[in-house]
């Protein structure tokens, strides 16, 4: 588990600086775009980097439960993450062109990382 996190953190954190990337070469560093969906691709892109330090902490600090049962939830709160860091890079390129301001992947991803959080801190050990 710990050996995942780690090269998952190490993508999730590839991704953040590809996305950072395509702000800047595709949309000129979004110079001119509207507020809104200027402000979905820069908290996208904060989003995709949370969950790529959370996913390396996790890789430095998780030891995987002696119990059968407490390493079910461990497993289930590292599948959540990843879980979230798909949703956020899925509302990144998405939701940017959706009216109102709607954010149906990136909403679905907080909750994911809460999830698997909580999960962590309750079967952790």
């Amino acid at each position: 588990m710990r050996r995942f996190h780690l090269v998952f953190g190490a993508i999730a954190l590839i991704a953040f600086l590809l996305t950072g990337q395509y702000m800047d070469k595709v949309h000129d560093h979004l110079t001119g775009m509207p507020d809104g969906p200027r402000m979905i691709y820069r908290t996208r892109h904060i989003f995709i980097l949370l969950t790529g330090l959370l996913s390396l902490a996790l890789g430095v600090y998780v030891k995987p439960a002696s119990l059968m049962w407490r390493r079910a939830g461990q497993l289930l709160g590292s599948a959540l993450i990843v879980l979230a860091a798909g949703l956020f890079l899925t509302g990144f390129f998405y939701e940017p062109a959706l009216a109102n301001l709607r954010t149906p992947y990136s909403h679905w991803g907080a909750y994911a990382v809460v999830a698997g959080v909580l999960l962590h801190l309750i079967f952790g050990g």
